[in-house]
C-alpha cells in the first residue's frame, strides 16, 4: 500500500540529499513522479543539497493544490507512481490533507522532506500537520552537529553570529550565511536555550569549554 513518509530532522542533516537520492532509486526502477519543493535557499523551482547536488522541481506556493495537480496529470494520461516534495514544513495544512488524500484514494507514494520547528522551537504549520497524518515519520540518520559536538536538534536564527528570537516564522537562509546577513545555526537544545551561539561561545568560553 501507498505510504505519506514525513523524513524530518534539522538543518544540515541531508533531507534534500536524501529526497534527491529517494527520486533517483525510484525513476531509474522505471517509476514516474513529481517532484515538488518551496523556498529552496538556490532559488525557485529547485531542490538542492549542501553537497552540490540540484534537479528542477515544481515550486509550490499557498494556491497549489497537489490532488488537482496529480488527477489532471493522470486524467492526461501521464503516470503519477509517487511524490517527492522537499522543504514541507512550507506548506499549509490543507496541502498535507492533499497529500494525504493523493495517498490513500489515488494509491501514490508521497515522500515529504522538511523541518520540524522554526528558529523559535515552534512547529510549522505544514510539519505538525504531517506528524498528525503521516503513516511514519523518519528522523533522520545523518547527525547535525551543534558546535559543541552534541547532536544539533534545533535550528537558531542568528544575524551577525547572535542569536535572534522574534521576527516572521518563515525568513529564507544558510547555514552559511553571515556578514549581517540572516543566517541559520544548528544547536543542540542546551544551546539554543542559552542563546550560544558559535560566535558567542568562542567570545565567552575557553578553547575546550562548554
Amino acid at each position: 500500500m501507498a505510504e505519506l513518509v514525513f523524513f524530518s530532522g534539522p538543518m544540515d542533516c541531508g533531507k534534500s540529499t536524501l529526497a534527491l537520492q529517494m527520486h533517483h532509486n525510484h525513476a531509474v526502477r522505471g517509476r514516474d513522479g513529481l517532484l515538488f519543493t518551496r523556498l529552496d535557499r538556490a532559488g525557485v523551482a529547485t531542490i538542492s543539497s549542501r553537497l552540490g547536488l540540484s534537479r528542477r522541481a515544481l515550486e509550490v506556493d499557498d494556491t497549489t493544490d497537489f490532488w488537482s495537480l496529480v488527477v489532471d496529470r493522470r486524467t492526461h494520461g501521464h503516470p503519477v507512481d509517487y511524490v517527492i516534495a522537499d522543504e514541507a514544513q512550507f506548506f499549509t495544512a490543507l496541502q498535507v490533507e492533499q497529500l494525504a488524500r493523493v495517498v490513500d484514494e489515488l494509491d501514490v507514494d508521497v515522500f515529504t522532506f522538511g523541518i520540524t520547528s522554526d528558529f523559535r522551537a515552534r512547529l510549522f504549520p505544514g510539519s505538525a500537520r504531517l506528524v498528525e497524518l503521516a503513516d511514519r515519520v523518519e528522523v533522520l540518520q545523518v547527525r547535525a552537529l551543534c558546535w559543541c559536538g552534541a547532536r544539533a536538534t534545533h535550528n537558531a536564527r542568528t544575524l551577525d553570529g547572535l542569536m535572534v528570537t522574534q521576527g516572521e516564522q518563515v525568513v529564507v537562509g544558510d547555514v552559511e550565511g553571515g556578514g549581517g546577513e540572516v543566517a541559520y545555526e544548528v544547536l543542540c537544545r542546551r544551546h539554543h536555550m542559552r542563546q550560544m551561539t558559535a560566535a558567542v561561545a568562542r567570545a565567552v568560553l575557553p578553547v575546550d569549554g562548554r
